[in-house]
């Protein structure tokens, strides 16, 4: 069975297509938001059995992947302003691969859906009773697609995964179930990223609102013009490591600063911490961030050989002999997750059913 796999991030757009023993038979990197490239790609490529799509937020109700009917897609709308910067860009990929695809069944698998697993101690926000209830509130956690790769690869009881790209969370993964993360109710919390500011004070956004800033311009600055960009000019971290100016030093000691804090909360939500694993294009192709961040971690038995950190670009051992807890290269792979997921649910109800829907 063939699965092509769809990847609608906030800064690309991705094809892989993975032939029946996961090994990828072919891809395509394009532009965001090029869905006609995106369609054209899908229909010159081998035709699929399958397609998987990654869908960033599945909200309350998709704690799993699920086949895409009209009905889906309808609910995925309503989830569009919790995240704006990905939503819109995998519905409209939805869209146009099934315009070029009929008939091949479709599935959405979610980044939320790992994170379903969140003890209420870590998903629920400390706000009204009646607002929770009312809206929904609760934290969903993102990239679990990533998480869930990258923590399977480690293979340890206790594993604390970053994922750093132009979008970066951690997760916290006790015996392949998440305890814990660093993103929320929509991607905006917790890091500091390429262009999202990561968490802030509420207190902080009411002032703001309370000073003439409206509510879009507070989206725009959150999401959009945050980050390593409001930091320093530029949303791209290899560009700022090459940088060597006031502007640049402290983006970088920003970043580093919030993801050390926060890799040691992850490992206090596990009662300790047996791998780290750095995954994402930063946390794959920045060792000077992974040394950073491991230079501050010693309490918790993390120590990095500098050669093995230096040269490791994929899958790769990078902590220091004797080490007490493990550090990893783990290469993303939403793709093998998606698909993972696909094959997953067709065998579970089958290729027939998945097109009568």
């Amino acid at each position: 069975m063939r699965v092509l796999v769809v990847n609608a991030g906030s800064s690309s757009l991705k094809l892989r297509l993975l032939g029946p023993g996961d090994e990828l038979e072919a891809e395509r990197d394009l532009g965001p938001d090029d869905h006609d490239a995106l369609a054209a790609a899908a229909a010159e490529l081998p035709r699929p059995d399958a397609i998987g799509h990654r869908v960033v937020h599945g909200g309350a109700r998709f704690r799993e992947a699920v086949a895409i009917d009209s009905a889906v897609v309808d609910e995925l709308r309503e989830l569009v302003d919790l995240a704006p910067l990905h939503q819109p860009a995998a519905l409209a990929g939805i869209e146009a691969v099934a315009r070029v695809l009929p008939g091949v069944p479709a599935v959405a698998c979610f980044d939320t859906a790992f994170h379903a697993t969140l003890p209420a101690a870590a998903a629920t926000y400390a706000l009204p009773l009646e607002w929770r209830e009312r809206f929904g509130l609760r934290r969903f956690g993102f990239h679990g697609l990533s998480h869930a790769y990258a923590s399977r690869r480690a293979g340890a009881p206790r594993v604390v995964s970053c994922h750093l790209g132009a979008g970066a969370s951690l997760a916290a993964v006790r015996d392949g179930r998440c305890v814990d993360t660093t993103m929320g109710f929509t991607p905006m919390e917790g890091l500091v990223m390429a262009t999202r500011s990561g968490s802030v004070d509420p207190g902080l956004v009411l002032w703001l609102l309370r000073h003439g800033v409206d509510a879009d311009a507070l989206e725009r600055g959150l999401d959009r013009d945050g980050g390593l960009r409001g930091l320093a000019g530029d949303p791209d971290m290899r560009a700022v490591l090459a940088r060597d100016d006031d502007d640049a030093r402290l983006a970088t000691d920003v970043y580093v600063h919030r993801l050390r804090a926060a890799i040691a909360a992850m490992a206090a939500a596990l009662d300790g911490l047996d791998v780290l694993v750095f995954t994402g294009g930063v946390g794959e192709r920045a060792p000077a961030i992974r040394e950073r961040a491991a230079a501050g971690l010693g309490f918790l038995g993390i120590a990095l050989d500098a050669d093995a950190n230096a040269r490791a670009t994929a899958d790769a051992e990078i902590g220091a002999p004797g080490a007490v807890a493990r550090t990893l290269v783990v290469t993303a792979r939403e793709d093998l997750e998606v698909s993972r997921q696909v094959r997953g649910l067709l065998d579970a109800c089958g290729v027939s059913a998945l097109h009568d829907e």
